[in-house]
């Protein structure tokens, strides 16, 4: 039985489950195959020399989680420079916000060359790999160079733009050419895979050789959507917990004479959240039956907040609620609660129930998982209505909601007045095939797909999952 070997830029306990879905999901394997988890540990050591870092193992159940630290200058050219501040703005179709610094590439290449030399000690002949997310691309080209033979699978857990917004990264070619070092690469949907092989054939002139599979710099690539899930059994007891039901039952008490509309977002550029906010105004503008009725709880948590884009738009968002509020609201009715912090994990269930729409409105969204949690929150017999952006990757899986597009705003406040309005029965039916397609497609089938196109045995993938130790609660952002 091949070990599995999780890379990503932070770890997860995986004997957590309050740590995420994905965490169950990858402990699942990593338990049964005695697995390794490798990345960065969270500490920065200021003064310390780039490119090197020291290493820390240590023991959670069956698997080992292996971190290193970073200096202070590798951080900021590695994660906050080049993953950070030209990696996430141009994937997300943002190259007004890039800050395409020639120092960020060196420091991403450096600390990825970091990794690659502490990792592959650790590594067994037979071990698979899955890398995740931006911030590693070229990590297989770095083992690669090192001898690393073992296969390697990279997933991405952000969009990807068309080829030419590719081709406007500096040093793309080389950055392109790494993914090649994997075997597989997953991707979050079929739109992403479109603009993924768009690119390898007009720019890398890769020939194709099949559906989906590539060959170029002597290798040859399997590329593949792969959509996310949540953890539905997990979120469901999270939702049965006294936290969630005394959340639902508080705010359905105050907004008894309320119908709620819902945004839970980071505070991020990608998420369309002044878009929304727009949206909103002009809902109460155009249907002035909604006033002292519709209530928009709209929670922004704190994200980078010592970047300039991301402060002003915090400014902005601000300026925008704090209007509304003063035009429409009343001594009875405030139309919009902004909430900037992070609302702890174990009430969201409670609120996505309670609310009659959820808002799910990303300008660009690699899947948004929200969508799906909020689906899977709601009553049954008395569902709400997800309200989701056409741009996010999860409106390939979730055609049953009213999908809209985010810069019309005109249009998104149509579709939430279609919403506030929607008969029970056209309600239930939407929900009951969201659900169907949110169970059958949940991370553990996300988990299980992708694996099993990268080789893995069928005994590993099909065996009961291992039951997490029970471990306090904590919840953390990306």
């Amino acid at each position: 039985m091949s070990r599995l070997v999780v890379v990503s830029n932070r770890l997860a306990d995986p004997r957590r489950p309050a740590a995420g879905g994905l965490a169950v999901a990858l402990g699942d394997t990593l338990n049964r195959t005695g697995g390794l988890w490798f990345g960065w540990s969270g500490t920065v050591v200021p003064g310390g020399a780039p490119g090197e870092g020291q290493l820390h193992e240590r023991q959670a159940g069956r698997v080992t989680l292996a971190t290193v630290d970073l200096a202070e200058e590798d951080f900021a050219s590695y994660y906050q420079g080049y993953s950070n501040s030209v990696l996430w703005p141009v994937f997300h179709y943002r190259l007004d916000l890039a800050d395409f610094r020639s120092d960020y590439v060196e420091g991403y290449r450096r600390v990825n060359r970091l990794f690659a030399r502490k990792l592959l000690p650790l590594l067994r002949d037979d071990d698979v790999i899955w890398v995740h997310d931006y911030h590693l691309i070229p990590l297989a080209a770095e083992l690669r160079a090192l001898g690393c033979r073992q296969r390697i699978g990279f997933f991405l857990h952000i969009p990807v733009p068309p080829p030419l917004i590719l081709a406007a990264l500096p040093h793309h070619e080389w950055l392109m050419r790494s993914f090649f070092a994997y075997d597989l690469v997953g991707l979050q949907s079929q739109a992403d895979v479109a603009h993924f092989g768009r690119y390898l054939q007009d720019e890398s002139e890769a020939e194709r050789l099949g559906e989906n599979r590539f060959a170029s710099h002597g290798r040859q690539l399997q590329v593949g959507a792969f959509p996310i899930g949540i953890d539905v059994q997990e979120f469901e007891r999270l939702g049965r917990g006294a936290d969630a039901v005394q959340t639902y039952e508080a705010m359905r008490q105050e907004y008894s004479r309320r119908q709620l509309l819902l945004g839970i977002d980071r505070l991020d550029y990608s998420k369309g959240i002044p878009q929304r906010v727009r949206a909103f105004r002009e809902l109460l503008e155009r249907y002035p039956e909604n006033e002292h009725s519709a209530t928009l709880i709209m929670i922004a948590s704190p994200s980078r907040d010592d970047v300039h884009a991301y402060a002003d738009l915090r400014q902005e968002l601000e300026g925008l609620c704090g209007a509304i509020n003063g035009d429409f609201g009343d001594l009875d009715w405030m139309p919009l609660r902004y909430i900037h912090r992070t609302v702890a994990r174990k009430r969201v269930p409670g609120l996505c129930r309670v609310a009659r729409v959820g808002l799910v409105t990303p300008l660009r969204d690699g899947m948004n998982l929200v969508a799906k949690e909020y689906v899977v929150a709601q009553d049954p017999q008395d569902p709400g209505v997800l309200v989701l952006s056409r741009f996010a990757g999860a409106a390939e899986q979730l055609k049953e909601a009213l999908l809209v597009n985010p810069y019309d705003t005109q249009g998104m406040a149509e579709a939430i007045q279609t919403a506030l309005r929607m008969p029970l029965p056209e309600r239930q039916q939407r929900h009951a095939r969201l659900m169907e397609r949110i169970r059958q497609q949940d991370v553990h089938w996300w988990r299980r797909s992708f694996l099993g196109a990268l080789g893995v045995q069928d005994e590993v993938l099909s065996a009961p999952p291992v039951a997490p130790r029970a471990a306090r609660s904590h919840s953390g952002t990306r």
